[in-house]
């Protein structure tokens, strides 16, 4: 990726993030903290991710207008959010959360974004992602594994991008190649099968 190229990434997700206020995406309680860099929590054992931590992703992510991308472990919604703005109205974003009261508020957070192409919905039980929907062009993980899914390999596409916390590390996968490995950082678990 040439520096111009790298350059037009950190602009988009530097303007997504700064026509998606954080607070909309944040409990009642935590929105006076929406400035603080820093997970909050938001229910069920859950957080908003720190916001330095969720523009390394999507600069990482790299997303194109009109681009597929899944969002996993969605949560409050803030990310399908993000996504919709980099990937345009001729994209699509499908935001997944396994906890059905996260997923129903995250839905509402997402729908009130006003963004048609993008929507959260409740991960389906034992289903890790949203296969019928696939591929993807681009799949973003909030939530760490202990290795890179092959369930979610599977749903990505041939040239695809897939950004996920395996062990600690961020890692920014694709499909053939060595995983790029992004530094340190803390999550949540990925919870699959439940």
């Amino acid at each position: 990726m040439s520096r111009t190229d790298v350059a037009a990434t950190i602009a988009a997700v530097r303007a997504a993030m700064a026509a998606t206020p954080r607070e909309n995406f944040l409990r009642a309680e935590q929105v006076g903290l929406a400035g603080v860099d820093g997970p909050l929590p938001i229910g069920a054992g859950q957080t908003n991710s720190q916001p330095r931590t969720v523009f390394d992703m999507l600069t990482a992510l790299r997303v194109h207008p009109g681009q597929r991308v899944l969002d996993v472990g969605a949560g409050s919604g803030w990310t399908t959010v993000l996504l919709a703005r980099l990937v345009g109205e001729t994209g699509t974003v499908i935001g997944v959360e396994r906890i059905p009261e996260l997923a129903a508020w995250g839905a509402g957070n997402v729908a009130a974004a006003g963004l048609g192409w993008a929507r959260l919905q409740a991960a389906e039980p034992g289903v890790l992602g949203r296969p019928q929907d696939g591929p993807y062009q681009r799949i973003l993980v909030s939530a760490e594994a202990r290795q890179v899914p092959g369930e979610l390999l599977e749903q990505l596409a041939e040239h695809g991008v897939m950004v996920i916390p395996v062990d600690g590390h961020l890692l920014r996968v694709r499909p053939g190649h060595r995983d790029a490995d992004l530094g340190r950082y803390t999550f949540v678990p990925l919870v699959s099968g439940a």
